[in-house]
């Protein structure tokens, strides 16, 4: 389904994994991937960023943003078969995932483009959830749109085209309880 918003291109397909499919995955990413709790500074302090990650990729891509870099590890078998099948449905070539775990309501991540250098001028980023729901709200950097989604388990998320040049897009914190939810998001690093 195409996600209408000016000056994006945007597709939420609801069942890319069928729930059962996805319960399993799910429970393999959250336990098997190398998650690291890395250190973020914002307006001068240092913390640490809400939420868990993992970077996975071909021949140790390096990927920076926010003055934290990233250093790829290899493709698990089960990061590569589902970066096969996501390549294929979006024919795109996919070179690496960075992964997020929301260990509860308390993570997220801020408004934010995914639009690093080493992404190239248009990227095309596929995100998949995997784990509980979680709100997804996107804003035009221009005109204040908001549009938000709800990203079910086992869906996947396109941005591609011109999205990341004038939408942003967060994960916000809630107050009422919500359990883990892991995210991939495939990239395409340009070396």
């Amino acid at each position: 389904m195409k996600i209408n918003c000016a000056d994006a291109d945007i597709y939420y397909i609801e069942n890319f994994y069928p729930k059962d499919e996805a319960d399993i995955i799910f429970q393999d990413l959250k336990q098997n991937l190398a998650w690291r709790h890395d250190d973020i500074k914002i307006f001068g302090k240092v913390m640490k960023i809400p939420r868990l990650q993992a970077w996975y990729g071909d021949n140790h891509l390096r990927y920076s943003y926010s003055n934290i870099t990233l250093i790829a590890k290899p493709w698990s078998e089960r990061l590569l078969d589902i970066k096969t099948k996501v390549s294929g449905y979006c024919q795109h070539d996919f070179n690496a995932v960075l992964a997020n775990l929301y260990r509860n309501q308390n993570d997220s991540v801020g408004w934010h483009s995914d639009n690093e250098p080493e992404l190239g001028n248009m990227p095309t980023i596929a995100s998949l959830s995997f784990g509980a729901e979680r709100e997804f709200q996107l804003k035009h950097i221009i005109t204040k749109e908001k549009v938000n989604l709800t990203l079910t388990s086992g869906s996947l998320l396109i941005m591609k085209g011109k999205t990341q040049h004038y939408w942003q897009h967060c994960i916000p914190k809630r107050t009422r309880a919500i359990t883990s939810r892991v995210n991939l998001t495939f990239r395409n690093i340009c070396i």
